[in-house]
């Protein structure tokens, strides 16, 4: 089948998905629609949860496997939206909908790049696509589940928004909750130890720490006081304040070394990670799958958001269709001409490596 035909297909596609809503743990009836694909096309398929997947006709031990990764969830829509979010709306060359950028229009170009190289013969690469779920609440049982399911991974592309071009690098994420402690007392009475006074050192010292390895493509690792709660009543100051901190980390640290340093140099009185398995993740500038990027044209950068490459310990590239800065945006769309770029772009790739 044409790549013409296949992004004709991939376009109904996400607007099926679109009208059918799958917040994440919730995308039973759009892993409905993602079987139905495979069914049309004559590829087997596997289901577990709710992430489907496949691989190649001609996968072969003993190659070196390539995942083709997105996902079908979504975030619940904001009161902002002026359009019914579940709905998909043509207007100027824009898809509208819930969930068309981020990641839909990724997902459906991956899948028509899948079925036109499934019946390939003698490939470098295997290959293998995994539709996944939960990637928008980091949920147990998404693409990080699959990881002992599917075949053994070597490198995979993980459809993100990123206008077409290479995300070689992606930040990892830690959230701490800390406290600042303090004497309980009567507002009334004097208080030398008081935890929301004491606070303001240790805000200070969050907003001017510097972490000492900035990385070429991430940057520095970006620290924030997110959320700060303290107090119950007027009258009377409490014992201590909660902090949340969010750490965006570069690929020049792991998140274990994150902890283990604000544990030790944080002035607080406990400091403790939530999870530290949202790690960083890159691919070397002189692989070859970024290598056939650059020599088609896209440029490579350094993502500060986070996806389901966090959960990957094999080298990854960030690419896909639409624009990052839409993602969970009211009144989301993606253009339907990048769908047809993205299919285009992901099938020179792959050609160029496969």
């Amino acid at each position: 089948m044409t790549t013409t035909k296949l992004t004709e297909e991939a376009i109904l596609l996400l607007k099926k998905l679109i009208e059918t809503p799958s917040f994440s743990s919730e995308e039973d009836q759009t892993a409905l629609l993602i079987e139905a694909w495979f069914t049309s096309h004559q590829i087997p398929f596997k289901r577990t949860k709710n992430n489907v997947w496949a691989v190649n006709e001609d996968f072969t031990e003993g190659k070196p496997t390539l995942l083709l990764n997105s996902h079908h969830d979504t975030v619940k829509p904001n009161n902002g939206y002026t359009k019914d979010p579940f709905k998909a709306i043509v207007e100027d060359g824009k898809l509208y909908g819930l969930g068309s950028n981020d990641a839909g229009g990724c997902l459906v170009s991956l899948l028509a790049t899948f079925t036109y190289f499934y019946k390939k013969k003698d490939l470098k690469y295997n290959l293998v696509i995994v539709a996944s779920a939960e990637e928008e609440s980091s949920g147990p049982d998404g693409l990080n589940s699959m990881l002992s399911v599917i075949p053994p991974i070597d490198v995979a592309i993980v459809g993100e928004p990123t206008l077409m071009n290479l995300a070689i690098a992606e930040k990892g994420l830690v959230v701490f909750d800390a406290k600042v402690k303090g004497t309980p007392s009567h507002a009334a009475h004097p208080n030398n130890d008081n935890a929301i006074y004491n606070t303001i050192d240790v805000l200070k010292w969050f907003k001017d720490y510097t972490f000492d390895r900035p990385s070429e493509a991430l940057g520095d690792v970006k620290m924030t006081v997110s959320q700060i709660k303290g107090g119950k009543q007027h009258n009377a100051i409490p014992a201590e304040v909660e902090l949340v901190i969010d750490v965006r980390v570069n690929d020049k640290y792991t998140n274990a070394e994150i902890a283990e340093i604000l544990q030790k140099e944080a002035p607080c009185s406990e400091i403790v990670p939530r999870s530290l398995r949202l790690n960083s993740s890159s691919i070397p500038k002189d692989h070859e799958l970024v290598k056939a990027g650059i020599a088609i044209g896209r440029t490579t950068y350094g993502s500060p958001t986070l996806s389901d490459q966090s959960v990957l310990s094999c080298s990854s590239l960030k690419l896909g269709p639409g624009d990052s800065t839409r993602s969970h945006s009211a009144d989301e769309f993606i253009y339907v001409n990048e769908i047809e770029e993205g299919v285009a772009i992901y099938v020179q790739l792959l050609e160029k490596i496969l």
